[in-house]
């Protein structure tokens, strides 16, 4: 597990993780066009938040952010999901 404890850590982990997967096609991260960030605590949004602000600069996609009960490992906070172009 990443940076247990840490939502703006694990946030930008997986924004790192969905741009090594598209990079495979091709792909960069300009061409995100949506992302779905499952939280398990939406209090913490503004960590979630900031962690995506920075990576994505002045290229926002639509976002949606939703609290969930829990993911597939206890330690996770956040799970991205994201939609992009080719």
């Amino acid at each position: 597990m990443h940076a247990p404890g840490d939502a703006y850590a694990q946030a930008r982990r997986c924004l790192e993780l969905i741009e090594q997967a598209i990079a495979a096609f091709g792909v960069g991260r300009a061409r995100v066009v949506r992302t779905r960030m499952f939280v398990t605590d939406i209090s913490r949004w503004a960590e979630y938040g900031r962690a995506h602000a920075e990576f994505f600069g002045e290229h926002r996609p639509a976002t949606t952010m939703v609290e969930v009960k829990g993911l597939i490992d206890p330690a996770m906070l956040i799970e991205i999901e994201a939609d992009a172009v080719c």
